[in-house]
C-alpha cells in the first residue's frame, strides 16, 4: 500500500448504508451517519487483530472503501467520484462490548490498533462503475457476505459530497462505505477474508484477499481509568447479526416496567421526532382521536384485520365464533387491539359488550380508523378506545372479521403484532420493538432540554440562540446539569 493508506490523515466510516444491513436492523435511515477511527488502527493484510481481554463480542465487517485522491470541498454529487483515487477491501473490526457509553462515536469499540486493515491491492476509481463494486467476506474459508455497491441506499459519490459540505476531504483520506447483512463475531483463531472486485469492469480488477487472524489479548482493562466492557442480549443481537445467531430466546413482546415508565413519560410529538430522525416517516396512525380525553395507552400490538363485506364471506366469516370474538377473548394484560378498517369510520369496530371484555381481561386499549358502536357506554366503560368516532351500524355493513395477528394497515401505518403503541392527545404511533428504548430514551433526554429552555424563556430570555441552542447557551445547559 502506499503512504497515504499507511497513514491516512483522516479515516470516515457510515454507520448504516446497504439496505440488507438496514432491513437486518430493522430501520432505514433517511441519510448517512458516520463516525471517525483513529489512523494508528490502519493494518496491513496477513496481521492480526486481538480480541481484548474480558471481551466477547468482537465482529467482522467487510467494506468497501474510498481512498481520496484530489482535495474536495463542497463538491456536486456529480463530480464527487472525480476525487476518489482508489477503491480497495477493509474490515471494519469493532467490539460490542465497549459501545456502551460512546453513543455512537465508537471511539474504543472500533478505534483499536489493527481494527482497520485495508488493501492488499488498490483498483484504479476511474476504470470501475461505481454502481456495480462487489464486496465478499469469508471466516474460516466460508463466505458470509456477498453484496453488492448496487445495493447501498445511498451511492457512493453521496458520501464524498456529503462529507465535503462540512469539511475537506485530503489526499489519502479514507472513507469506509458501511457493511451488509452478514456481520457476525469472531472468535480467537478465526481468519477473516475481505475482497472488493468489479467482476464486470475490463479486466475484471479486484483488491485480493485482505486476511486477518483473530488472536486473544491478555492485558486486562484498568476499571480506575474508565468503563470496562459491559454487553447485553440487545448487544449480542446486533453482534451476531439475530437473536437465533446469539443463541438467544426471540425477544418477548411484552414491556418491562421501566420501558413502560419511560414510555409514559415520552409525549407521542417527541416520540415521533426521534423516529423520523432514524428514517421512520410512517409512523402515525392517522385520523383518529381518544374517546376519554387526556388518555394515553402504552402497549404491545395484538392486530385484527377487516376485509370489505361481502355476502358470502360473511356468511363463512362473520358469525360464530368469528376472528373479531377470538381476539377480543384473547387479549392480554397490556396488549392493545389495533384493528384495519379501510379508514371507513361509517360502521362500528366494536361495541360495549367487546370494549367489557377487553377490559375484564387488561387490555391496554384499542385503536381503529374505523368506527365505535356504543360510544358512550365504551368510554363509561373505561376502556381507552381512539378511533375515527361514533357509529352505531352493526359490523356487517361494512366489514367482514377476517384474520388475526397479522401485518396490517391501519390509519396509514403498517403494524405487526409486537409493535409498540403509544397513544395521548396528539395521536398514535407505532415503534418497532428494535427501536423502542434507544428512541424513548432520546426522547426523554430531548424533553429535558426542551423543560430547561423554557424556564430560561420564562425567565425572560430572547429564543434566539436559546432555540436551538447555540454553543455558548448549550455549555450553559450542560452546565446546570453537571
Amino acid at each position: 500500500m502506499t503512504d497515504p493508506i499507511d497513514r491516512p490523515g483522516k479515516i470516515i466510516a457510515i454507520h448504516l448504508s446497504y439496505a440488507s444491513r438496514a432491513d437486518q436492523r430493522g430501520r432505514r435511515p433517511a441519510h448517512p451517519s458516520y463516525f471517525f477511527k483513529v489512523a494508528s488502527s490502519v493494518a496491513a493484510s496477513g496481521g492480526t487483530v486481538e480480541r481484548p481481554a474480558g471481551t466477547e463480542l468482537l465482529a467482522f465487517e467487510g467494506e468497501i472503501a474510498l481512498i481520496i485522491g484530489a482535495p474536495a470541498r463542497h463538491v456536486s454529487i456529480e463530480d464527487a467520484w472525480s476525487h476518489v483515487a482508489s477503491v480497495t477491501a477493509a474490515n471494519d473490526l469493532g467490539i460490542y462490548d465497549l459501545r456502551a457509553n460512546d453513543k455512537g462515536s465508537n471511539v474504543r469499540s472500533k478505534g483499536g490498533d489493527g481494527y482497520t486493515p485495508l488493501g492488499p491491492n488498490l483498483i484504479d476509481a476511474r476504470k470501475i462503475d461505481p454502481r456495480d463494486i462487489r464486496v465478499r467476506t469469508w471466516v474460516n474459508g466460508e463466505i458470509r457476505q456477498n453484496d453488492n455497491s448496487s445495493g447501498l441506499v445511498f451511492p457512493l459519490a453521496q458520501f464524498v459530497a456529503d462529507l465535503s459540505q462540512h469539511f475537506t476531504l485530503e489526499t489519502g483520506d479514507v472513507i469506509l462505505t458501511g457493511t451488509p447483512a452478514g456481520s457476525s463475531v469472531i472468535v480467537p483463531g478465526d481468519v477473516v477474508e475481505v475482497e472488493v472486485d468489479a467482476p464486470n469492469a475490463p479486466g475484471a480488477p479486484t483488491s485480493g484477499r485482505l486476511i486477518t487472524t483473530v488472536t486473544q489479548g491478555e492485558t486486562p482493562f484498568d476499571k480506575s481509568l474508565g468503563s470496562l466492557p459491559t454487553i447485553d442480549d440487545t448487544q449480542r443481537t446486533e453482534a451476531w447479526g439475530s437473536a437465533e445467531e446469539a443463541g438467544l430466546e426471540p425477544a418477548k413482546t411484552g414491556l418491562s416496567p421501566d420501558l413502560r415508565a419511560k414510555l409514559e413519560a415520552a409525549p407521542t410529538a417527541g416520540l415521533s421526532a426521534q423516529l423520523r430522525k432514524r428514517g421512520h416517516h410512517s409512523c402515525f396512525i392517522d385520523g383518529v382521536a381518544a374517546n376519554i380525553p387526556g388518555t394515553k395507552i402504552i402497549g404491545t400490538a395484538r392486530t385484527l384485520r377487516f376485509i370489505p363485506a361481502r355476502e358470502d364471506l360473511f356468511q363463512s366469516h362473520g358469525g360464530g365464533y368469528n376472528a373479531q370474538k377470538r381476539l377480543f377473548d384473547s387479549v392480554g394484560a397490556g396488549e392493545i387491539i389495533v384493528i384495519e378498517a379501510r379508514g371507513d369510520a361509517t360502521t362500528g369496530t366494536l361495541g360495549d359488550i367487546l370494549a367489557l371484555r377487553a377490559k375484564a381481561l387488561g387490555a391496554a386499549g384499542v385503536v381503529t380508523d374505523g368506527g365505535v358502536r356504543d360510544f358512550d357506554e365504551v368510554s363509561r366503560i373505561g376502556l381507552p378506545v381512539f378511533s375515527r368516532g361514533a357509529h352505531p351500524s352493526v359490523l356487517g355493513r361494512k366489514h367482514v372479521p377476517w384474520d388475526v395477528d397479522v401485518t396490517i394497515a391501519c390509519g396509514g401505518a403498517a403494524v405487526q403484532p409486537g409493535d409498540i403503541i403509544v397513544g395521548d392527545g396528539d395521536g398514535v404511533i407505532v415503534i418497532p420493538p428494535s427501536l423502542v428504548e434507544e428512541v424513548v430514551d432520546a426522547t426523554l433526554a430531548q424533553e429535558d432540554e426542551d423543560t430547561w429552555i423554557a424556564a430560561q424563556v420564562q425567565a425572560g430570555h430572547p429564543v434566539d440562540g436559546l432555540f436551538p441552542m447555540n454553543a455558548e447557551w448549550r455549555a450553559k445547559y450542560e452546565a446546570s446539569h453537571a
